[in-house]
């Protein structure tokens, strides 16, 4: 008997502590999950979607808090350093989530050490467009000419460190080509030149030049995505051009502070990926111009180590550096 009741003892024991049923139990209060960005912006729009799948399924209220500041480094930090019990979540960029490991000197975080991928959500391909009047008129163009005259062609950029800048000093390794970038300290000021006449050519993120070249302003020469995209077929790819693989986008995905336990993470996965496929997902990225993600978390893990191998000898061969 004295046996008996010390085994049950135990069990009781093991029932009431910390770690047991916390998978069935989470979630048993809000979540937060930090978006390192302004409102209204699209990142925002898709973390706001999400956390209301995730409230629906599972009966929480999962709550967006905006923290920007440092270039998004400030909230991410603050999730790296969070309890990994499943309460703070990060919507990070591709930058945050990775890039931003090379790019700074100094960081208040590791991303590949203190963070754990949870869900790909959406790539957005950046692309390159040149102006009405500029006499560059397709992509072959563009190669041709900075082949014969090596650094005479001036292309702006949305900013030092951006997608839309390592993806060009990629393309200029790939095609063998230099061209004179030129940065600007966001997209706004760079279409303002590009109108103007002031620069022949740009480059940033599909999203941000569909309408302008849906209202015939400029033209889209090429996008960086893996396949056309679906509502501009007639926009070719780099890699089909260059007939070599070339894939450069501004990916977003769900993060979590490393050690938040699997079926956590597991259940944040499918619950955001049912939102990628439904009406109201596809609905709001098909209004950016980006490829749904998707995945385990095993792929997405997969997806950002593949992204730290591909860009870190670019970033470092370009000497970028943003701190």
């Amino acid at each position: 008997m004295p046996g008996i009741r010390l085994i049950a003892a135990a069990a009781v024991a093991l029932a009431l502590s910390p770690c047991a049923g916390f998978a069935q139990a989470w979630p048993s209060r809000p979540v937060t999950m930090v978006v390192p960005f302004p409102a209204g912006g699209t990142a925002d729009l898709l973390a706001r979607g999400i956390a209301q799948a995730l409230s629906d399924d599972l009966g929480q209220q999962f709550v967006v808090e905006n923290r920007a500041g440092a270039g998004g480094n400030t909230g991410a930090a603050a999730v790296a350093r969070a309890a990994p019990d499943g309460y703070t979540l990060l919507f990070a960029s591709g930058s945050l989530a990775a890039l931003n490991k090379f790019l700074f000197k100094s960081l208040p975080y590791d991303p590949t050490r203190d963070l754990v991928p949870v869900a790909l959500v959406i790539k957005i391909p950046t692309t390159i467009v040149a102006g009405l009047d500029a006499p560059i008129g397709s992509f072959q163009a563009m190669v041709d000419y900075a082949k014969a005259n090596p650094g005479k062609l001036s292309i702006g950029h949305a900013g030092v460190g951006s997608m839309a800048h390592i993806t060009l000093e990629l393309l200029q390794q790939r095609a063998g080509i230099v061209l004179t970038a030129v940065p600007y300290k966001g997209g706004p000021p760079m279409v303002t030149d590009l109108l103007g006449g002031h620069i022949p050519l740009s480059s940033d993120l599909l999203s941000n030049f569909v309408q302008l070249a849906m209202d015939k302003k400029v033209r889209l020469l090429v996008v960086a995505s893996g396949r056309r995209t679906g509502n501009l077929p007639d926009v070719p790819t780099v890699q089909e051009l260059l007939r070599a693989p070339f894939e450069a986008t501004a990916w977003f995905t769900v993060m979590a502070p490393a050690g938040t336990p699997a079926d956590i993470v597991g259940k944040v996965n499918a619950v955001t990926n049912r939102y990628l496929q439904s009406t109201a997902g596809k609905d709001l990225i098909a209004r950016q111009s980006a490829e749904a993600g998707g995945g385990t978390p095993e792929e997405v893990a997969a997806f950002v180590r593949l992204e730290l191998e591909k860009w870190e000898p670019v970033i470092k061969a370009a000497n970028i550096s943003l701190n």
